[in-house]
């Protein structure tokens, strides 16, 4: 009997967004685990399916109890938003895995934040880009300065990922005055709140009015290179075609 545990990235949320593929995986699994906010957005698709969440902050523990539910034989699918490899679980549920050697694991892809975020906004990341995330809970600060800085002087379009929560509630702001060292102020800013969920919202505007912005963990950020504009009311970052 196979012994099957998909890793599952959802998209923003919305059904229409979810991929042919990850919309099999959910049919295929017996078992749909995951941080329960995330559940939440799979379960109504599946009413009856058996459930099993964690809190935020026990994703190992969540990674533990899908591997050995998929070890029993139960086909599992641990769901993720946007993509289970950008900031999600199949990094973890692929370390622990030697460890249940008869499970396979199928990781699914999904629409990141960055991808989907870009189009409610137009196309900010139509050149070279990166995605930093602000949460110092893995990775201390220091670092996310370091590579914030970095992104600035090589001009990448930049999208910051988890920009603010309730205890780290100026960290955006902290972002945007290091941007701002080697950034204009007037550089081409926006964000996108709640991608593909009830209560989308979205602005543009500058880095210097940025970092005035009231955005949370729901939101991603996006500031331009040197090229990037508004056309209308959507950033464009042009890629050097001859219009």
């Amino acid at each position: 009997m196979a012994k099957l545990l998909y890793v599952v990235g959802l998209g923003p949320g919305d059904p229409a967004l979810l991929t042919g593929q990850a919309k099999s995986a959910l049919d295929d699994a017996q078992l749909l685990c995951g941080y329960k906010v995330y559940i939440d957005l799979v379960a109504p698709l599946y009413p009856g399916k058996p459930t099993l969440t964690t809190p935020m902050t026990q994703e190992v523990e969540r990674c533990r109890l899908a591997l050995e539910a998929a070890d029993r034989g139960q086909t599992t699918a641990m769901v993720c938003s946007g993509d289970a490899g950008v900031y999600g679980m199949a990094g973890p549920i692929l370390e622990m895995a030697p460890t249940y050697p008869e499970v396979e694991v199928v990781v699914v892809p999904g629409l990141s934040a960055a991808l989907t975020g870009a189009a409610v906004l137009g196309a900010p990341l139509m050149h070279d880009f990166c995605v930093i995330s602000l949460s110092d809970r893995l990775t201390p600060w220091p670092v996310i300065e370091a590579r914030l800085e970095a992104a600035a002087r090589a001009d990448f379009c930049i999208c910051l990922y988890n920009p603010s929560s309730r205890a780290r509630a100026d960290y955006l702001a902290r972002a945007c005055a290091i941007l701002a060292r080697s950034l204009p102020a007037d550089r081409v800013c926006g964000w996108v709140k709640n991608i593909g969920r009830p209560g989308q919202a979205s602005w543009t505007g500058t880095l210097a009015r940025l970092a005035e912005e009231q955005v949370d963990m729901f939101t991603t950020v996006f500031i331009g290179n040197h090229a990037t504009r508004l056309a209308g009311q959507r950033m464009v970052t042009p890629r050097g075609y001859r219009l």
